[in-house]
Parts: C-alpha cells; sequence; structure tokens
C-alpha cells in the first residue's frame, strides 16, 4: 500500500439488489445480491476487498454481514447517521484508501423494511425512543414527519414558497420514475394530484413523502492502481464533506437552512469545482422540502429561491425518481452514489442525462441527509 495518502480513488463498482416488492428474502439476503452485482460490475476478485461498510442490520454492524458475505475486511465502519450515512462512509473510505489504510472497501445496504410490515414483523410507525435530547419533544408527539413539516411551513413563511412548488417536487420524480424500470411507481401525477391526497402532517400530503420499498444497493471504492482492471471506466471521488447540525429541534438555528450548506461548501472546495459547473445531482428527498431546501444550500440558487429552481426543471435531480417515486427501503443514501455513477457512464437508459451537444454529463453530486436534518454529507463525482 501507498502511505502517502495521494492516491486517487474511484468508484469501480455500484449495483441495485432485486428492490420495489421483495416478499422471499432476508435482508441479508439483499446486501449479498447487491455485493455480488456490484463486485461483478467492477470486474475485480473479491480477493482486493479489504474494507467493508455497512449499517443498520444485526447486533453488531458490520461484523455479522461482514461473516455473511464470507468477508474479513482490515478496514470496516459501522458509521449511522440516518439517510447520510453512506455519503459520510464514501467519504471516510476514500479517505482510508487514499492514505493507503485500505486498497478497495465495500459498501453495501439492504431493507426489507415494506415486507417486514407485510408480514406484520414491525408496524409502520418508527419511534427513536424517548432518552436523551428526545425527551423533551417526545411527550408533544413531535413526530420525524412533523418535524420537516415544521420546517417547510417555515420556508414557506420566510420566502413566499408554495405548496405547488413543493408538489412540482414530487411531480418531477415520478416523471424521472416513469423512465425508469426499477422504480416503484411510474404512473404520472399532476400537481393537483399532490395537493388533494390525504394530510400527513401540514402541509405534506401523502405524495409529498416518500415510498416504502425492499431493496438493496452497494458500492465498490478502489485505489488508482485498480482501474485498469476493471470492466468500465472509473468515476472519481472529487471531494467530500460532512456536517451535523442538532438533534433537538430548539437547537436548531435556523429551520430554513440545512447542514447540507456546511458539507457542500467543503465538498465543493475540496473537489475544486462550482455548484454551477455540476450536471446532475442526486438529493435525499424523504420529503419534497428535502429536495428544495437541499438544492438551496448545495448552491444551485439563492436561499429563498428554491421554489422557483424546481420548478424550472433546469437542473436534473434524483433522475432515477428519487425515494418519492423510484425506491426507499430506509437509509436510501447508498442509491444516490448508484444513480450518480450510472449517470456519469452514461448507463441510465432512456433516463440519462445528456450535456448540450449530446455529451455524457462529467459532474455529479449526491448529498444525504439524516435525520430530521441533523447531519449531511455530500460527495462530489466526475470521470
Amino acid at each position: 500500500m501507498n502511505p502517502s495518502g495521494n492516491r486517487k480513488v474511484a468508484v469501480v463498482g455500484v449495483a441495485l439488489s432485486d428492490c420495489g416488492r421483495v416478499d422471499d428474502a432476508t435482508a441479508y439476503a439483499l446486501h449479498a445480491q447487491a455485493a455480488r452485482r456490484a463486485l461483478a460490475d467492477s470486474g475485480l476478485d473479491r480477493s482486493v476487498i479489504d474494507g467493508f461498510a455497512s449499517a443498520g442490520l444485526g447486533t453488531l454492524p458490520p461484523i455479522e454481514v461482514a461473516e455473511y458475505l464470507g468477508l474479513r475486511p482490515t478496514w470496516v465502519d459501522s458509521t449511522s447517521v440516518g439517510g447520510s450515512t453512506w455519503e459520510v462512509m464514501a467519504a471516510h473510505a476514500a479517505d482510508a484508501i487514499a492514505a493507503g489504510h485500505a486498497n478497495a472497501v465495500l459498501l453495501v445496504y439492504g431493507s426489507t423494511a415494506r415486507a417486514d410490515i407485510r408480514a406484520g414483523r414491525r408496524t409502520g410507525d418508527l419511534s427513536f425512543g424517548a432518552r436523551g435530547p428526545l425527551q423533551f419533544e417526545v411527550p408533544y408527539g413531535h413526530t420525524l414527519i412533523a418535524k420537516y413539516a415544521m420546517a417547510a411551513r417555515r420556508h414557506m413563511h420566510e420566502y413566499g414558497t408554495t405548496l405547488e412548488q413543493l408538489a412540482s417536487v414530487a411531480v418531477r420524480a415520478r416523471q424521472n420514475a416513469a423512465l425508469n424500470p426499477d422504480a416503484m411507481f411510474r404512473d404520472p401525477i399532476t400537481v393537483d394530484d399532490v395537493l388533494a391526497g390525504p394530510m400527513i402532517a401540514d402541509p405534506f400530503t401523502k405524495l409529498h413523502c416518500c415510498l416504502r420499498s425492499d431493496g438493496g444497493a452497494a458500492v465498490l471504492l478502489a485505489a488508482e492502481e485498480y482501474v485498469r482492471d476493471c470492466r468500465t471506466a472509473p468515476v472519481w471521488v472529487l471531494g467530500t464533506g460532512e456536517h451535523v447540525s442538532h438533534t433537538t429541534m430548539s437547537e436548531w438555528p435556523d429551520f430554513t437552512v440545512s447542514p447540507a450548506a456546511v458539507s457542500g461548501r467543503i465538498a465543493f472546495e475540496r473537489a475544486g469545482v462550482r455548484p454551477g459547473e455540476i450536471d446532475v445531482a442526486q438529493i435525499y428527498d424523504a420529503f419534497t422540502y428535502m429536495t428544495l431546501v437541499t438544492l438551496e444550500d448545495l448552491g444551485f440558487c439563492e436561499k429563498g429561491e428554491g421554489g422557483a429552481f424546481v420548478e424550472s426543471g433546469r437542473l436534473p435531480v434524483n433522475t432515477d425518481g428519487g425515494g418519492l417515486s423510484g425506491q426507499h427501503p430506509g437509509m436510501r443514501g447508498l442509491f444516490l452514489l448508484v444513480e450518480a455513477v450510472r449517470q456519469l457512464r452514461g448507463e441510465a437508459g432512456a433516463r440519462q442525462v445528456r450535456r448540450p451537444g449530446g455529451g455524457l454529463p462529467g459532474l455529479a453530486v449526491a448529498s444525504g441527509t439524516g435525520g430530521w436534518f441533523c447531519s449531511a454529507a455530500t460527495v462530489v463525482l466526475g470521470r
């Protein structure tokens, strides 16, 4: 290994497991399926994998999953910060590879969130407990969805953002999903459909909220010297950034600013690129407001202009349909990286983004959000 810390790092393999409605597989099986497919996508032998990252499954993640996959890594990461977990892990893995602490790191996730509810193995309610800081909010019924809804209402109050603008995020996600054969919901919807749906947490109706699916994903990162043995062209990790903001809503300074305002700035600075140079963005979208405010905070438009920006459709966002229409089996952040890589490689089929003149996109950003805007991590990728 090269201990200089100067090795370039590439994403060399990406894959999804079976997704959507998967009633006959365990979460472990979905991990394994995604991992095998990502390794096959890379063209490398499994013996090169000496790093492993996973979260969300087992008593001792990622040890149990590594054992299930038959891996004995010498570098591991089990960071768990919700939806931003996988962008954080990608950043950690890239740093480890660059420093010579690992050569090839596999990130893998799988969940049977939908099937478990269908089979009665769990309920649809999600509780983060009532200990620590959360004890001051739980008695008031302040659910995760309610926290996002409060933030959205504040943005509407401060900047005049409209329900129609928020709804346009869901409509565009469905338009993208219609071009993705792996998307769970592909039938067209309109702004009126979104507004007329059952209320979940004001101002969010059902279609403002992500779906619940089964599925998994895997991403393999490797040092530059392995690229020549890979099946496909590399996608380079150009820069990453992380930030944590709050867990208690009373400690959040401004409901209209997400932690992506910091993680994005750091990632773009480290990558040496500007937001205006990005060709395609994959944004964590458990709710429509997340897409809007994250685009603002990453610098694609000014604060308060997110409503008009998402209506315009100037930037291709969540090209696989996102969590609103594509797939959302829980901590969706790894799916963002898979789609970003596929777009840069030109492997996105009917939903493929093209530059003016027909060329493939050269730069992509994936930005994950965890908790209720508690954390964010941003990864800039390029060909």
